[in-house]
């Protein structure tokens, strides 16, 4: 597998123009491109836009879903798989290496945007006018970019990507709602896959169910299914999954005879003493005074 480290090796290797800075590139691309087959990494943020006629892609081995025009957004070190595509219509692709964002507040902001850890059938669906807004940004951007450079380019085109990241940010709010395949249901199965865990007895044996594991079973990314999660009730999956564990607890609190220790390890706590922190944490008692309270 290929791994591009300068954006100069990855234009070479795709047939594209040599870019017009080191560490930041944009690519255009009309209706009817194609790309070659490639399965790499970087050390480049990638944000694109595209529609797809035909072909695969895959972010992280897993086919990434862009029937419509969408954004996508790619992290450094994450696998991409692209085979047989053909655009449909015109897109872009902008990459900025990591570089190119040492110094800048973006440098530790862009860390904060989930959808960069985002992957099957988690792309960004823009409606008409959101999708007006990305292509002015990305218009300004390129202007910029074929500008001859002064003391000022960077700082503005990076105050554009960020204006990108934050508009993405609202319409991945506005997706998490009007989505009506997912939004309000996936808080549901979540916590069906939850009780499963628990009365498949797979607690002492797997141990405490991971926010990996639960998405799996919902074929989501472990970051976008606690964001939506956060949407839809406020907690994020941890906080969720915590809060079941809790339950289930009171539950063997109040109606057996073991002790804390045997109940952390049936549900599967490595001690009890991070039983204990979790279960005071959110109910304001330890196990054992719960128990008290409860029984007189």
């Amino acid at each position: 597998m290929k791994h591009f480290k300068s954006l100069s090796q990855m234009h070479l290797e795709n047939g594209w123009e040599p870019p017009q800075h080191p560490l930041f590139s944009v690519i255009g691309c009309q209706s009817g491109c194609t790309m070659p087959d490639r399965e790499f990494t970087s050390d480049c943020y990638m944000i694109g836009f595209k529609k797809f006629k035909s072909g695969v892609i895959k972010y992280g081995r897993t086919p990434y879903d862009h029937s419509n025009g969408s954004l996508m957004f790619v992290k450094p070190q994450q696998i991409i798989e692209m085979r047989d595509l053909e655009l449909e219509e015109k897109g872009f692709m902008i990459l900025i290496h990591e570089d190119y964002l040492n110094g800048h507040a973006l440098h530790d902001a862009i860390g904060h945007y989930g959808f960069f850890d985002y992957e099957i059938n988690e792309a960004l669906h823009l409606s008409p006018a959101e999708e007006a807004v990305i292509w002015e940004l990305h218009d300004k951007i390129r202007s910029e970019y074929f500008t001859n450079p002064d003391e000022f380019s960077r700082e503005i085109i990076l105050s554009h990507i960020d204006s990108i990241l934050k508009y993405a940010q609202r319409y991945y709010k506005r997706q998490f709602i009007n989505r009506t395949d997912m939004s309000g249901k996936v808080i549901t199965k979540f916590n069906d896959a939850i009780k499963a865990y628990f009365r498949n007895a797979q607690l002492k044996e797997l141990g405490l169910p991971s926010v990996n594991g639960l998405a799996s079973q919902l074929s989501l990314s472990p970051r976008y299914l606690s964001d939506l999660l956060k949407q839809e009730t406020g907690k994020t999956a941890i906080e969720l999954i915590h809060i079941a564990l809790v339950s289930e607890a009171k539950n063997m609190l109040k109606t057996n005879n073991m002790g804390v220790a045997e109940i952390a390890y049936q549900l599967g706590f490595e001690n009890a003493s991070y039983f204990t922190r979790l279960f005071k944490k959110q109910t304001g008692l330890n196990p054992l005074e719960y128990r008290k309270v409860q029984l007189n």
